[in-house]
């Protein structure tokens, strides 16, 4: 990576920076959980590959803007793992997987407080425990980790049947919005509907991303049953009708 952003490297490699590298980055971690989806175990080195190189890469620009190195990357990791474990590295125990995440959290907190400075009072002042939940990152994603954060600190609700009824509450007024044709008061209501669902999965022990994930793997594969079956009638897609896909889209369901 040195040589590719050196003299006589490449010149795509030497114009990118810290910022312009972050689709990438995005784009290789979502190859990774595909190939890990698909169990496609001889691919996944290569995917593992592609999203190592964007750690390189980003340590690269940093050690020539002189931010940091690669060799402190590792360093921050190996650290922190030996911190986060004292059941490992240390004097203290953990007999189930409850309690190390438990602690984990607590040193968590406590690396937060120090890095924060407790006696910045205007930092702490203005501090929410949401600020450390990155906003540059898929909605889905910042909606779980919102929820997860909130309930921690005490505000969830008490059962799942309470979000339930919440759910309902929140279609209602999805209903009222598109009655009232204010685009704006749609958009609201559709995130505040995503928000609940996400939270649904919560409570549920579901991951959000990977549920809708497979989710859209299973209308894939039923849609592109529709599409050989019509290629069978040497229909094209465009001609059937809604009745006959929706017929084909129940025998994918059940077959």
């Amino acid at each position: 990576m040195a040589r590719l952003r050196g003299p006589g490297g490449c010149p795509w490699d030497r114009e990118q920076t810290l910022e312009t590298l972050r689709p990438y980055l995005i784009e290789e971690t979502y190859e990774v959980i595909d190939a890990i989806d698909r169990k496609d175990w001889p691919h996944l080195p290569e995917e593992l590959g592609d999203l190592q190189l964007q750690i390189v890469f980003q340590a690269q620009i940093a050690a020539e803007d002189k931010l940091f190195t690669m060799d402190d990357v590792l360093t921050r990791i190996n650290d922190k793992l030996i911190r986060r474990h004292p059941h490992v590295f240390g004097d203290e125990s953990a007999r189930t997987a409850g309690d190390v995440v438990h602690r984990w959290e607590q040193i968590k907190a406590e690396e937060k407080l120090a890095k924060d400075g407790a006696g910045n009072d205007a930092t702490a002042a203005n501090r929410s425990i949401l600020d450390g939940i990155p906003r540059a990152q898929p909605a889905l994603l910042e909606a779980a980790e919102i929820g997860k954060k909130a309930a921690k600190a005490g505000f969830d609700w008490p059962e799942f049947a309470a979000l339930v009824d919440k759910l309902h509450e929140e279609i209602g007024e999805l209903l009222e919005a598109r009655e009232s044709g204010r685009q704006d008061h749609v958009e609201e209501e559709i995130g505040d509907l995503f928000f609940m669902l996400v939270n649904i999965a919560r409570h549920s022990g579901v991951h959000p991303e990977l549920a809708l994930r497979r989710a859209n793997a299973k209308f894939r594969e039923r849609f592109r049953y529709i599409e050989e079956q019509l290629e069978q009638r040497g229909k094209p897609l465009a001609a059937a009708g809604l009745d006959e896909m929706e017929e084909l889209w129940q025998q994918a369901k059940n077959s």
